[in-house]
């Protein structure tokens, strides 16, 4: 018989959740940006430089802490691994047992259970625990240094497209048209994502582009009264 190949598209949570992130922060964010200091009468450069320190500033942000933040989950990982290593060698009785019931409470009969438990251990026993016991499976191991590069590239072609936008702009239209170009791009973005991972296109869309218009009407707000008292 030939196999049979599925495309699981989990596969992709790990890089995609950083990708959307970033390309999503990048766009509200320097959107966000551009608008608040153009809403304050700024001229068009002053403007343009204020959105290209956003996008290297934010890039390097979200690089550091997807790094800072997945490191902490991949030290817990480690963690719960090499603790779960030692009471392999201490009590392996005791760990067959847990793993058997694991599978009981799954709905196997007992005596299988206990089959498939010393089955799965004489292969590899950490690994049948990781999965089984602690949930840590090799498509979802914490990436830091991929969650890293991922956000921090993402971030910056988002970051670029509100910034095309000031350039393209005259500038009695600079916030409108950044704002609405911005919209477009998050709607866009929001489409990207869902159809990639596999999900529904309407409601991930509508989300992100409410979100991005709150995040720009605010700033628009601040730096309009900022602009009037300065």
């Amino acid at each position: 018989m030939r196999s049979h190949g599925e495309l699981h598209l989990v596969n992709r949570i790990g890089w995609l959740r950083a990708a959307v992130l970033g390309a999503n922060d990048g766009i509200v964010s320097t959107a966000s940006l551009i608008v608040g200091v153009a809403s304050a009468s700024t001229a068009s450069s002053e403007v343009l430089v204020a959105g290209i320190a956003g996008l290297v500033a934010g890039s390097m942000s979200m690089a550091a802490g997807e790094y800072v933040s997945v490191s902490s989950q991949s030290d817990t990982e480690k963690a719960d691994l090499s603790r779960e290593r030692q009471e392999l060698i201490k009590q392996p009785d005791f760990e067959r047992e847990e793993l058997a019931q694991i599978y009981v409470d799954r709905g196997v009969e007992p005596v299988l259970a206990r089959q498939v438990a010393d089955q799965l251990m004489a292969k590899d026993a950490l690994s049948a625990h990781a999965r089984d016991e602690l949930g840590i499976s090799e498509m979802m191991t914490a990436r830091p240094i991929q969650a890293a590069l991922t956000s921090a590239a993402t971030f910056a072609v988002g970051a670029a497209m509100p910034l095309l936008m000031v350039i393209v702009s005259p500038a009695s239209m600079l916030v409108i048209t950044v704002s609405v170009a911005s919209l477009a791009f998050l709607a866009l973005l929001g489409a990207i994502g869902a159809r990639a991972g596999g999900a529904g296109v309407v409601r991930p869309t509508l989300r992100v582009t409410f979100w991005g218009a709150f995040a720009m009407a605010l700033t628009a707000g601040i730096g309009h009264l900022v602009g009037a008292v300065i």
